[in-house]
């Protein structure tokens, strides 16, 4: 599978409702996960160098994740946006999407469509990509 696929997205159930609260930004992968190695939950996903693990590496609950994400990009179905924060360490957090947003990237995928808090905009500015 390679990152030439189209991925069509949609809102994440977490957010909806609360269309108020959080927006929809386009972000650089690379800066997300850089930050996100700080997270105390990126172990899961990612080697000590910030690599994304291969999917015989990934814990056998998080494969599972993988593969779910991977069938349905591979069948056409929508993906959910990611829904990023910025946790206590000051650094991006991925709060429901992790799957998602791993996934695209180990696939090679450069820019995310996400929902942020608005809270945090001006948090995100230094990871928002410029382009769509």
């Amino acid at each position: 599978m390679s990152a030439k696929i189209e991925v069509r997205y949609t809102d994440n159930k977490a957010v909806k409702g609360r269309g108020d609260a959080y927006t929809n930004v386009y972000v650089d992968v690379s800066r997300i996960l850089e930050s996100w190695r700080m997270s105390l939950f990126s172990h899961e996903w990612l080697l000590p160098d910030g690599r994304i693990k291969d999917l015989k590496e990934l814990p056998a609950s998080e494969q599972v994740k993988r593969q779910s994400v991977e069938l349905a990009l591979a069948n056409g179905q929508n993906i959910n946006k990611p829904v990023l924060g910025i946790g206590l360490l000051e650094n991006v957090e991925i709060g429901t999407g992790k799957a998602e947003f791993l996934t695209l990237a180990a696939l090679g995928h450069t820019k995310i469509p996400v929902h942020i808090p608005k809270s945090n905009e001006t948090d995100f500015k230094e990871y928002v990509s410029q382009v769509e």
